[in-house]
């Protein structure tokens, strides 16, 4: 189970941040050496890493469905890479969402094996090398792993929540951050604030003192108008689910009864039964995310028949600019050219 990040990572520096400076400081120094001289491994096709400098969700899985579906439509076969985080075994496997569950690829992988080929697996070369050699794919999209340094890229993006940004600028476990953020910097290609608020002056500022692009884009809900004016209980197991619940109440939805869980929640047959018995007493629609949803369907008996109660709230992301998408799966091929063949 991931747990979810303490409050102090996204206020000012104070006594707990102060207190954990001494691990943040060695385990900064272990992850800007592992990004500095990681064996990257050359896949012989281009690769576009989406990761986040730091600690949880801002968007990475739907920017990467976005950015694989402009790959299909200049004519690309996209793969996604992607650790399964929460799956059972570390092995590398070839995602197949007609014969399993969550528990075997991990929720995420699911969603982006709707779009396209997905591999799964601690080894991300050898998952790349899965989906160029029994899939066929011509570029790879990694959906994390920024900070693993496991293959060589020609694109990286780092994404930042727009509204929590970098939190109180620490290094895990002071902070939310991967890495010193400057280290993380040099390594990547771009950055891309996800949403609006107060982050994005600050990420902008430093991208413009590294000479670093910054991209814009927002996850928003699709097919939401059913929501409007429905009493629901939402609950979600995801990396920022107050999002969710903003997203909700946005669409017109009266959110009177809310439970949140950790990211990647393995549901279990007493959450869901003390779920569907407080939504029965006070009359309310149970609502939740993709991502949990596939969690639940890949479930026992009793969260597959829970899963039918529940209405999803899809979203996609898009990027503020037309066309950005296509131009970054551009810029990919560009620079792998150029690395490649001079």
């Amino acid at each position: 189970m991931r747990l979810s990040s303490p409050q102090f990572w996204w206020r000012a520096p104070g006594v707990p941040s102060t207190l954990l400076a001494p691990v943040a400081d060695l385990y900064g120094r272990i992850a800007t050496r592992n990004l500095d001289k990681g064996q990257r491994a050359e896949t012989g096709v281009p690769v576009l890493c989406v990761g986040n400098p730091t600690v949880g969700g801002a968007g990475k899985t739907p920017c990467a469905i976005a950015l694989g579906q402009a790959a299909i439509g200049l004519g690309r076969k996209p793969g996604f890479v992607s650790r399964g985080y929460g799956r059972k075994g570390r092995g590398t496997l070839l995602v197949d969402p007609e014969r399993q569950t969550s528990r075997e690829t991990g929720d995420e992988p699911l969603l982006l094996a709707r779009i396209a080929p997905t591999a799964v697996g601690a080894d991300r070369a050898a998952a790349a090398r899965l989906l160029i050699e029994e899939a066929g794919c011509d570029i790879i999209i990694m959906d994390d792993g920024f900070q693993s340094a496991r293959l060589k890229t020609d694109l990286s993006l780092l994404l930042v929540d727009g509204q929590r940004g970098l939190g109180n600028w620490r290094v895990f476990p002071a902070g939310p951050l991967r890495a010193p953020i400057e280290d993380q910097t040099r390594h990547a290609d771009g950055f891309v604030v996800v949403g609006k608020g107060p982050a994005g002056a600050d990420i902008a500022s430093l991208a413009g003192r590294s000479n670093r692009p910054v991209h814009y884009g927002a996850i928003t809900p699709t097919k939401a108008e059913r929501f409007a004016g429905m009493r629901v209980l939402a609950f979600a197991g995801i990396g920022d689910p107050a999002k969710f619940l903003a997203s909700l109440s946005a669409v017109g939805a009266r959110v009177e009864d809310s439970r949140v869980f950790p990211d990647h929640h393995p549901y279990t047959a007493e959450d869901v039964a003390a779920l569907s018995a407080a939504a029965w007493r006070q009359g309310l629609q149970l609502v939740t995310t993709r991502k949990d949803a596939v969690r639940l369907a890949g479930g026992a008996d009793a969260l597959r028949l829970f899963a039918t109660e529940c209405d999803v709230l899809d979203v996609t992301f898009r990027f503020d600019v037309e066309g950005t998408a296509e131009r970054l799966i551009r810029e990919t091929l560009a620079n792998f050219r150029r690395r490649r063949f001079g």
